[in-house]
């Protein structure tokens, strides 16, 4: 009984320090049609919570020196010659079609 009721106002302290309210739970929740327990609502309101305590030991990094267009890894993406590998024969690709003529699939007219 006495561990519960430490742990209830360890909440309420933790609560009282958040930046993420359980009404801003309920209003996300709502806006992505979720249906939450009250016990999902804290937990997401906790883990929301950490993300941005978080977020707040990054902003705490002294990012003066990197200048802005920095990556990790190499930039851009690695350009390859636009070839055909493997060309599909004719009759390959009208094997399947449900009508064809002159070697080109027939389609029904859609124009009125």
């Amino acid at each position: 009984m006495l561990a519960c009721a430490v742990r209830r106002v360890r909440a309420v302290k933790n609560m009282a320090q958040s930046k993420i309210t359980l009404e801003m739970v309920k209003h996300v929740a709502r806006l992505a049609h979720l249906k939450l327990s009250d016990v999902e609502q804290e937990r997401l309101r906790a883990d929301m919570d950490q993300m941005l305590g978080y977020v707040d030991k990054l902003n705490e990094l002294d990012t003066s020196n990197v200048p802005p267009t920095a990556q990790v890894g190499e930039a851009g993406t690695p350009m390859r010659p636009d070839q055909v590998t493997n060309p599909p024969g004719q009759e390959a690709m009208l094997a399947n079609a449900p009508a064809a003529e002159r070697g080109y699939f027939k389609v029904p007219k859609i124009i009125e």
